[in-house]
Order: C-alpha cells, then structure tokens, then sequence
C-alpha cells in the first residue's frame, strides 16, 4: 500500500488511496503519518471502502491510473472498465498472485536456499504477491534440501505478531484461512 501510494506521489501525482476492505485501520495509520511528514492532504486523499467504491473510483473521468494488488479476476474487472472509458489510455499497474518460483542448482549453499525459502514462502503468512510459490531443485541436491527444509519449517511458529517469538503471524480473513485448510 504505501509502496503504491509513495510511488504514485514521487511520480508527482495526486492519489486516493483506497486499501483493501480488510485493511482500513492499518492504511489510515499510513496515511497519516505521510501527511505528518509533509504530504500536502490535497495530494493524498485517503477513501476506504469494499469493491463498489473502488469500481466507482476507476469509473471516474478524473482517474488517470490505477495501481491494484489483489486477485486476478478484479485485475481484470479493472482492466476491463479502464479499457472501455472514453479518452486516452488510463494506466494499470496490477500485482496479483503469481506463481513465483526459484530454481536452485547445485552450486547453491543449501543453506542459503533454505533460508530464502522460508522468507520467501512464510514472512507475510505467504500473502505477499512476491511469495515464494514453487521450487525446483536440481535432481542431485535435492534430497538434502528438502530435509533441510523441512526441518526449518518445523521450526516456525505460528502465532500473534506482536510476539517477538512468532515466525507467521495470521492470514488477513477468514476467506484466505478457509483457502489453506482445504
């Protein structure tokens, strides 16, 4: 969000930010502190709200670019309403779940690889569009990594986020819970 809305004003643009709906609380807090630190609050307007008002900002004639993180059928919903506006071309930055992948040959320290796995997969409760999502081992190296990581998961602890202690800390609703258990 703030990487966005950052973005966005470095590039000497106006921008109403709207988060997503279940992340309001957190936003405001953002947004404010960037006016504390001098953002103009005619430059940066903050709107929360669920899909309907995000629909009606990309509709609007006024909006001239939408940076977007979330799944790939609003990113398209998006897209779709940005391409059928009358005028120019409206830009459309869109981060949706990706299948990234790290391929690791037998130079690697397995080490390394494990911890950047772990990173890469859990920091963020895996919610993150950069999350780490497939790995491919070279055949010869495999076995060991595997073991090794699997013992580094065996390390993680789930829990809340304002413990020092804790390794993952919660998914952001019930939806993305429900799609981890099944």
């Amino acid at each position: 969000f703030v990487g966005q809305v950052g973005a966005a004003l470095a590039a000497g643009n106006t921008v109403v930010a709207k988060p997503a709906e279940q992340t309001p609380l957190v936003a405001a807090l953002a947004v404010r502190l960037l006016h504390e630190a001098g953002i103009p609050a005619e430059a940066l307007v903050f709107l929360p709200g669920d899909g309907p008002i995000g629909a009606a900002l990309v509709a609007d004639p006024r909006c001239g670019g939408v940076a977007f993180t979330g799944s790939t059928e609003v990113a398209r919903s998006i897209a779709q309403a940005l391409a059928a506006k009358a005028g120019p071309i409206v830009p459309l930055i869109a981060e949706t779940g990706g299948q990234n992948a790290m391929i690791v040959d037998s130079s690697a320290l397995s080490e390394q690889v494990v911890r950047d796995v772990i990173a890469s997969a859990f920091n963020s409760a895996g919610q993150r569009c950069s999350a780490l999502r497939v790995l491919f081992l070279q055949e010869d190296i495999a076995d060991k990594v595997c073991a090794m990581l699997g013992g580094a998961m065996q390390t993680l602890r789930i829990g809340n986020p304002i413990d020092i202690r804790t390794d993952v800390g919660p998914v952001i609703d019930d939806a993305a819970r429900a799609l981890l258990e099944h």
